[in-house]
């Protein structure tokens, strides 16, 4: 499978909205095989941590955190070139791995807040040279809770945030300006595609109440340039991501269904 490069139009847009979506970056049968392992995934199980996204009553968002890349498949589409390299146009240059969350929303679990990604890590660095990507494994639909984002909300700048539940969620009242201006876009994805959002765009998902999940990855990355402010500098932040070709994702991929299936059966 050839690798994508962003059209001029794409990139134009990230400029000014602050999102784009890039479809179809990996095939059908290359997500099913990347659901069936993490169906069947102890280690992702056991990784799994509910998230308070709200104050008072709510549902619970599932997520499992990894602050570096690793030897599995989950990583290996964050390493892949097809996701990659659209990432690079983005930034102008190369690109850091800063985390990844799998998330996995099923029928009844919960959405997040209005926040931006950068809001969270602005202590960590020094410029907003930050992208999210969220890469889809089940549909995102409007019914199941995908992502919404305000468009143009990149070119606020960083909002102030404040503590509700787990979550840091950015200032209400400046958000409710901000709406009051800017378009809100549900972001809805075939399985495969991929959102690529700006470190200040303002993003939140809603609950989902369908009878369908939506499991999905997110990779955040900051350009090579962009300076860590804290005195001790992760291992995954010291270089580049170092990409992976479609023979190297799918040799990882295969390794670690042979893992999975060698796994000891629950009694």
């Amino acid at each position: 499978m050839s690798h994508r490069v962003l059209s001029a139009q794409q990139l134009e847009q990230f400029e000014e909205d602050g999102y784009a979506i890039v479809e179809n970056l990996f095939s059908a049968a290359e997500v099913g095989r990347i659901l069936d392992i993490a169906r069947a995934d102890h280690q992702l199980a056991a990784d799994l941590k509910p998230n308070h996204n709200y104050e008072g009553q709510g549902l619970d968002t599932i997520i499992a955190y990894r602050p570096r890349f690793a030897d599995d498949v989950y990583s290996a589409v964050g390493r892949s070139r097809r996701l990659v390299e659209p990432l690079e146009q983005l930034f102008g240059e190369e690109a850091r791995n800063f985390y990844q969350l799998e998330t996995l929303k099923d029928p009844n679990t919960g959405g997040w807040q209005w926040h931006q990604d950068y809001g969270y890590h602005h202590r960590e660095f020094l410029y907003p040279s930050f992208i999210s990507v969220m890469f889809a494994l089940d549909p995102a639909t409007r019914a199941n809770g995908c992502l919404r984002v305000v468009r143009g909300s990149n070119r606020l700048g960083r909002l102030d945030h404040v503590r509700s539940g787990s979550q840091l969620a950015a200032d209400p009242q400046r958000v409710g300006i901000a709406l009051q201006h800017l378009e809100e876009i549900h972001c809805e994805m075939a399985p495969g595609s991929a959102l690529y959002f700006h470190g200040n765009t303002l993003h939140a998902s809603d609950p989902n109440l369908s009878a369908q999940s939506r499991w999905a990855i997110i990779f955040a990355y900051v350009a090579d340039s962009n300076f860590y402010v804290l005195p001790e500098t992760p291992e995954n932040l010291r270089v580049p991501v170092d990409k992976l070709d479609d023979a190297q994702f799918e040799a990882l991929a295969r390794r670690h269904w042979e893992r999975v299936q060698a796994q000891p059966q629950a009694v």
